[in-house]
This record gives C-alpha cells, structure tokens and sequence, in this order.
C-alpha cells in the first residue's frame, strides 16, 4: 500500500510541475485519479452491479424523468455551445488554423477557461443516460461504444482543463456541445412515446452527424502537424487519436444498425397450414419470434392460447421492435398496429 500512496504521489508531483496555475486548485483538477477512479466506478456499476441489482426486478417507468432530465441537457449544451462559440469561435478571436493557449488572466481569456472545466463537469452528468438504462433494463443499449464513450471522455478533457484550457483544443467542445444540443432534443422527443415515432425519422442522420463532428476534429487537429503553432504536439495527437478513435466506434454502430438492416428481410412461413409472417425473426409452429427475444403463440391445436415470454431486455411481456427504433431507444416499445392485426388474423 505504501508503494501505491508513493506512486500516486509521484504521479500527482510530476503533473503539478507542469499545469495550469489558474485551475490547479480547481475541483478535481488536484490529481487525475480523482477522475480516474469515477470513471472506473461508472464502468463497473453500469456493466455489473446495476444489472446484477435489477436482475430480479422489473424495469422503472422514468418517462417524465427522461423527458426533464434530456430537456436540461438540451439547456446544458447550449449554454455551454453559446459561452465557447462568444468566448472565440465565432467572434473573431480566434484563429481556426492555429490558435495558442493564452495563459494570462485576462477577463475574457479567464471565461474560456471557466467554460472549459464546465465541459469537463458536462461528462459526469452524461453517465445518467447509462444508468437510466440499466434501471429500465435496456441492458442491450449498455454497448461497447456507449460505455467507452462516456467512461473515456471525462479523464481525456481533464488533461485539457489541467494543462490547456483555452486555446485549440476548446474546438472539440465547439462541436460537441452542438451535436449534444441535437442528440439531447431527438432523446427528449423519443422518451415521450411511440407516438413520436414518426417525427424522428432523421435518427440515422444524428449518426451521420456525429461521425462528421469527429472527422471535423481530426482535421482541426492534424493540421498543427504541417504548420509552425505555438501549440503543445502532445494535445494535437491526444485530440486527434480520440477523434479517430471514435470515429471508427460510431461507424461501426452505424453499419450495424442501418446498412446491415437494409439486408434483412421479414421471412414468410407457412404455420400449421396458414400463411404467417414475423418481424426481425421466424414464425415457427405458431410462434412469432421478434429480434429472437419475445414470441407470441398465436393458434394451435384448434384453440387461441396468448403466450408472451421476455428476457431481462424487454418489458411488460410486450413485443419489442428493432432496439435501432427511435422511440425503443428510450421508451418501452408498443405492438406496432400492422404486427397486431397480423398476430389477430391468425
């Protein structure tokens, strides 16, 4: 233990050497394993404590709680959006090919600074969309590119507000807080119900549109490397190996959920001398399988027998939809009509 107290030490000794005066003493900005260690515990909760918590409960309803809390991070991002873009971006201040991090107190310098480490604390909050998940047993939403996402992003801003708040790297939070503006909107609309359904139909672009944001942050970044900036090449790489990173995570979501889509097709059966078909699965012996989770006996033997079977992922014993759907993403799913009236006429 006393070699872990020391290495902790050492670490924390050789950081301060070179930080940031004006936000050393900051919250959480001491030392990264402040940082390190919530970020660890998010990992752990959302992967295996929360599931293993609710996995002999039903799922919470938070539908009011999911519209109020993705209505405040529409509020959260644009604030922050509005404060980075007046703070240089947008103004004039600053220069997009190259611009320094200004270490000086100026007032308005000092605002930028301020809104970086507010970026930062925006990651924390972020970690709600997870655990929302895991109390409403969306364990198939709680992906690789979620977790890493959002497990990753507050220790990687906190080398930024430690050593280089302001300047360049601010470029990246510019993006971001827009596309959050975005991304929180479509969530807030999909968590009031299937009933919105057909007003998201632009969910695939919110993809697309992340996945620009991050080669928008490649771009920015590398430039630095084939012009004279006064700009620490270590952040350049930092900034533009996430963007990367992440750009190749969100285009693999994206092949997953649309292209490989497209190539599905409903099969059609033939059950017990009729003709039955089945969504995103097979209708076999009288059952209609649904993305291999929930299946419903329809008729057999000459009698009407309802039967509906669901695992930890879905809720209420009702039939689940595609998990791309938008109104799925965040709301338990509903019998579409064509599906009912399909399982109705059998």
């Amino acid at each position: 233990m006393a070699l872990v107290i020391k290495a902790v030490e050492d670490v924390n000794r050789y950081l301060n050497k070179y930080q940031d005066h004006r936000t050393a003493n900051w919250f959480l900005m001491t030392s990264p394993f402040y940082t390190l260690g919530i970020c660890i515990s998010y990992v752990i909760i959302v992967k295996y404590i929360g599931p293993k918590l609710m996995e002999n409960r039903k799922p919470f309803h938070l539908k009011n709680i999911l519209i109020l809390y993705n209505f405040l991070q529409v509020i959260f991002s644009t604030w922050l959006f509005y404060r980075i873009a007046s703070g240089g971006w947008l103004t004039g201040k600053y220069n997009w090919r190259c611009q320094p991090v200004d270490y000086s107190d100026d007032p308005e310098t000092l605002k930028m600074v301020a809104i970086s480490w507010w970026y930062y604390f925006s990651k924390f909050t972020e970690f709600f969309d997870t655990l929302f998940f895991v109390l409403r047993k969306k364990n198939d939403h709680i992906t690789t590119l979620h977790v890493i996402h959002h497990g990753v992003m507050p220790m990687s801003v906190w080398f930024g507000v430690k050593f280089t708040p302001g300047g360049h790297s601010t470029f990246f939070g510019f993006l971001n807080t827009f596309v959050h503006i975005v991304m929180y909107t479509y969530y807030m609309l999909s968590a009031f119900g299937p009933e919105m359904q057909r007003y998201l139909w632009w969910k695939k672009y919110l993809t697309t549109l992340q996945m620009a944001q991050f080669v928008g942050i490649m771009v920015h970044a590398f430039q630095l490397l084939f012009i004279d900036c006064n700009y620490p090449r270590a952040f350049v790489w930092w900034i533009g190996m996430h963007a990367v990173m992440f750009f190749f995570l969100f285009k693999e979501f994206y092949t997953q959920a649309y292209n490989n889509s497209r190539r599905r097709k409903p099969p059609s059966t033939a059950v017990n001398g009729k003709h039955a078909n089945s969504a995103n699965g097979n209708a076999v012996n009288g059952y209609v399988y649904q993305n291999g989770h929930t299946k419903h006996h329809t008729q057999q033997n000459g009698y009407h027998r309802p039967h509906t079977v669901t695992n930890s992922g879905d809720s209420n014993g009702v039939l689940k939809q595609n998990s791309t759907s938008a109104s799925d993403y965040y709301m338990n799913g509903h019998i579409p009509t064509e599906i009912e009236q399909m399982v109705k006429s059998q």
